[in-house]
């Protein structure tokens, strides 16, 4: 037998072996760029895993080509929809051209399996058709959703819609209230900054806002799907959801608690209304996945 190395051993032995190009100050800078870059690979690997691992449902294949097809077709901030959006994403399932009530019976059937997507594709259907989110489209309830954070206009956007929505994990959550009558309400939480309130720009705060296009966590093209939970439907919760989260956001405000990165953010104020509203409990909210997907979620309330 020959003792030759392989192809594969020289060139080991090669790198092993190379000098470095490099010395001093600059060779050691090279280093720690060369292990950052290494470091943000390795975390953009393990979101994606996770990405495609959690909340996927029984067809995960079929999940991800839907959500591919959705981030393909939103459209950026100020630009109309493609008219070939809603049948090639929806088509299968209802059609080229379904009316609001075989939409509320689809969204009836997503919610009761679970944790389903409300995307941009469909909330620009039902603006057509009704002309506002309520519960002529989306059945009537509480819910919360969650959807990774990107910009709305190019050019950054054909590329970080992308990106937060596989390789950076971590969601943003906010509150969604679909009364009997009326318009669809939402709850979201984050700096005075993003409500664009001058005073004390970086004080954790909330905004009750109609479900509308303006709204802060309305389906756009950075954050084209959200993931959405129904908390409760019945129909006397339902009645006293925005009472009650008019009193957290005054309780909120009472705090003037400085916005984090981890904590106290808008996940905490999320999952503290939650927790205080009897929806989950202590033990729940604090669950290493909640942890991960929602970071801040957990952190004490007081």
């Amino acid at each position: 037998m020959s003792d030759k190395p392989t192809r594969g051993r020289r060139l080991l032995e090669r790198v092993r072996h190379a000098r470095y190009p490099l010395h001093g100050w600059r060779r050691w800078a090279v280093i720690a760029g060369q292990g950052t870059a290494g470091f943000v690979a390795l975390f953009a690997a393990v979101n994606l895993a996770l990405s495609l691992s959690t909340f996927r449902g029984d067809e995960p294949l079929s999940r991800t080509v839907h959500e591919l097809r959705v981030l393909w077709f939103s459209p950026p901030d100020g630009q109309p929809m493609s008219p070939t959006a809603f049948p090639t994403v929806y088509g299968r399932d209802l059609g080229p051209a379904p009316d609001t009530a075989a939409i509320h019976a689809y969204l009836e059937r997503e919610a009761e399996d679970g944790v389903f997507l409300l995307d941009h594709v469909m909330v620009d259907r039902i603006l057509t058709l009704n002309g506002r989110i309520d519960a002529r489209s989306l059945p009537s309830g509480v819910y919360v959703g969650a959807h990774a954070l990107g910009p709305d206009r190019p050019p950054l956007v054909p590329v970080t819609k992308y990106m937060g929505h596989y390789l950076l994990f971590p969601r943003h959550a906010y509150i969604l209230v679909v009364p009997q009558t009326g318009p669809a309400i939402a709850f979201s939480a984050s700096q005075n900054a993003k409500f664009g309130v001058t005073d004390h720009p970086d004080r954790l705060s909330a905004e009750i806002a109609p479900y509308t296009p303006d709204a802060y966590d309305f389906p756009s093209s950075g954050e084209a799907l959200h993931e959405m939970t129904r908390i409760t439907r019945d129909p006397a919760r339902v009645a006293e959801a925005v009472e009650a989260l008019k009193g957290a956001q005054a309780r909120l405000e009472a705090e003037g608690l400085t916005y984090g990165l981890l904590a106290p953010n808008s996940n905490t104020a999320v999952g503290c209304v939650l927790e205080r509203s009897g929806s989950i409990t202590q033990a729940e909210r604090s669950s290493i996945l909640l942890a991960l997907r929602a970071p801040g979620f957990g952190a004490a309330c007081e």
